[in-house]
This record gives C-alpha cells, sequence and structure tokens, in this order.
C-alpha cells in the first residue's frame, strides 16, 4: 500500500479530500494553532482521510534558528537556550505537551520530527533524544528524520529502541528502520523542483520494496507531481 500526499494542503480543502486519502500539516512545525482548528479539519475531512503532521519547532529546533522569526514567535534572552535539540528542560516538555493535544484532537497517526543540520551526531544530542523518546508516551507514530552526518549505527540504534521511522527523502537517504515507510520529497535539487516521469517510476520502483508506504510530496510542484505519481501507481 502506498500512500500519496503532500506537505500542506494544496488548492481548497475540499478538493484536496477528493484527490488524497493522507495529509502532512506543516503549520504545527512553525507554530501551532488554536486546538479548534484541529477540530475543524478533522470533522471537515473525509472519515477515511488521514492525518500526519510536524512536531513544533521548538522541541527540534534551537531559538536562534530563521523559523522561530518566520513564524513571529519570540522567546524570552533568558530562556533561548532552553528550546530545541530534544533538551530535557521544562520549555521543550511542555511544547511537547502542546504539540501532543493538538494531534490528539487532530486525530493524527504519525508525528514528525524533523532536525536541523545544525542538530549533529555528538554525545549530548544522542543523549537528549534518547531521554525525550524515553519520557514521551507511545500514542502516536514517531518518525525522525535526521539532517547531516549521522552514522547508519547510531540512527538504527535510537530508531530500534524507541520504535521510531526512520524518515528521509528516498532519492538521497536509505530508510535504515521502521515501517511503514515515510518518505518527504523535497526535490532533487531543492524544493524548487519538478519531477519527470523517469523520476516518479524510480520512485515507484523504490516504494515497491516495502509492503507500507507514505509518499509525501514536499517541493514547488507537489500537487502535480503527487498526482502524477499516483497516476502511475495506479497503472501498474
Amino acid at each position: 500500500m502506498i500512500k500519496v500526499g503532500c506537505c500542506g494542503f494544496q488548492g481548497k480543502k475540499q478538493d484536496y479530500f477528493k484527490k488524497f486519502e493522507v495529509v502532512e500539516i506543516q503549520q504545527t512545525f512553525y507554530k501551532l494553532p488554536k486546538i479548534e482548528t484541529a477540530k475543524k479539519w478533522r470533522e471537515e475531512a473525509p472519515p477515511n482521510f488521514e492525518y500526519t503532521m510536524k512536531a513544533w519547532q521548538l522541541i527540534t529546533h534551537k531559538a536562534t534558528s530563521p523559523t522561530y522569526r518566520k513564524a513571529g514567535i519570540k522567546i524570552e534572552e533568558d530562556k533561548k537556550d532552553k528550546y530545541g535539540f530534544f533538551q530535557p528542560t521544562q520549555e521543550v516538555f511542555e511544547a511537547w505537551e502542546s504539540c501532543k493535544e493538538f494531534a490528539k484532537e487532530l486525530n493524527a497517526t504519525i508525528i514528525i520530527f524533523q532536525c536541523p543540520a545544525a542538530f549533529k551526531e555528538n554525545e549530548e544530542n544522542i543523549n537528549n533524544i534518547k531521554q525525550f523518546f524515553s519520557s514521551i508516551e507511545k500514542d502516536f507514530i514517531y518518525a525522525w528524520e535526521p539532517r547531516g552526518d549521522w552514522k547508519k549505527e547510531t540512527i538504527m540504534e535510537i530508531c530500534q529502541e524507541f520504535d521510531i521511522i526512520h524518515c528521509v527523502d528516498p532519492f538521497k537517504n536509505e530508510s535504515y528502520y521502521g515501517m511503514p515507510k515515510y518518505y518527504r520529497l523535497h526535490g532533487i535539487t531543492g524544493y524548487n523542483y519538478d519531477y519527470s516521469m523517469d523520476e516518479l517510476k524510480k520512485l515507484y520502483e523504490i516504494c515497491k520494496l516495502n509492503e507500507n508506504v507514505y509518499c509525501m510530496f514536499n517541493n514547488t510542484k507537489m500537487l502535480k507531481n503527487a498526482l502524477e505519481f499516483k497516476k502511475i501507481i495506479e497503472k501498474f
């Protein structure tokens, strides 16, 4: 089973619902919407429609990240070092509780923890991520998308210990652990990208290697490419 969707609604929601069976919510990374919004989105969707969502950046990204400014989040100067990188701080766990509350109201199935390249493999970061996932309940399927040079052995150790999906762009990395596979298509040369039909056929061959796969497009032509990919799946 290959589920195809976009990272964020493309076009009108009602039109999107007719074309796809899953969407990955992006707003939850930048700034959590009101809890009433989660309830509204859930009630708007058809019965079998699925939501996945990105974890709030206060958990994964430092307060110095430009994504905080983009979201209009202002952190007090004396607390800036208490956010991000899965640190075992009250601030990070409070952010998680808010994120979890939204996900439950949305009835999200998978939460994706996308990390910045600055979250590198070192003893402190490894200890932080392990402590974080050992401290939270397994209320959802968790997927981790590391950036930068993380060794295969380290990724597998963390994912196996906490039953986390290793989330990747399949054109750039191999997913080392977890089912279902969760692929995020960021564009081969970057966000401003349009996948060719040959590339989408190659993606299909990658997906066929596993029984259960999510393919979430996250590029400028995501709607076009996701629809083209669905046609390839239907054809074969």
